[in-house]
């Protein structure tokens, strides 16, 4: 496989994995450790964190090395804000267009979401809810928002802000959240979309911000 084709491979799985903070804010990205765990080069990783510095995904250390990149209260709020602005446009196109395999998609990310909680795979249970926002996006039928928000590089919340290794327990509200957006939308209720997915992306911002 080309070096290209390897970067893009790690390229994928280190975007996934901090979109979905399995990698998170503040974490060193080591190229040896990398490229043995993904079995490419080390040259291979350094494109792909180099394509995720560009990004703004990762920062370059002040004595080196590519770290992800850290967020303060105010890149909470304005990722709530853009993620509400994106995903109520995709509400109201998806109650006009979505089709029931959208309906159907979004309900076996719930399940899954709900199993890998319950059987304590976290991770999983990150990467569900990240796919669970993409595929309601996708649900409005519309390419090019698909495209915008993808190029976004929205992360999710699932970690405290100043205390990055504290994972926020909040899987059952979410899971709930969730399952009320998917209902409201299956019986093309927009409002009652609209506000289930308000309150979820609120409560995530302030779970977030939350010092105890």
């Amino acid at each position: 496989m080309k070096t290209d084709s390897l970067a893009n491979k790690v390229y994928v799985e280190l975007r996934r994995k901090i979109l979905s903070n399995q990698l998170v804010p503040g974490m060193r990205l080591k190229e040896d450790v990398w490229a043995k765990k993904m079995e490419v080069s080390r040259m291979a990783v350094r494109e792909a964190l180099t394509r995720l510095l560009g990004e703004n995904l990762v920062v370059f250390g002040e004595k080196g090395g590519y770290f992800v990149k850290s967020m303060n209260a105010d890149d909470i709020r304005q990722i709530r804000q853009l993620r509400e602005l994106l995903e109520l446009g995709a509400l109201r196109l998806a109650v006009q267009r979505s089709e029931d395999s959208h309906i159907q998609a979004l309900e076996k990310i719930c399940d899954d979401f709900t199993n890998m909680v319950q059987n304590g795979y976290l991770g999983g249970a990150c990467e569900a809810d990240m796919k669970f926002h993409e595929t309601l996006v996708a649900s409005a039928c519309n390419d090019k928002l698909m495209e915008l928000y993808q190029s976004s590089n929205i992360p999710l919340f699932h970690m405290k802000l100043g205390k990055m290794l504290q994972q926020m327990d909040d899987y059952g509200e979410t899971d709930a959240e969730h399952r009320q957006i998917v209902a409201a939308l299956k019986n093309k209720d927009l409002k009652l979309a609209e506000e289930a997915l308000v309150k979820h992306l609120v409560r995530g911002e302030i779970t977030t911000l939350e010092v105890e």
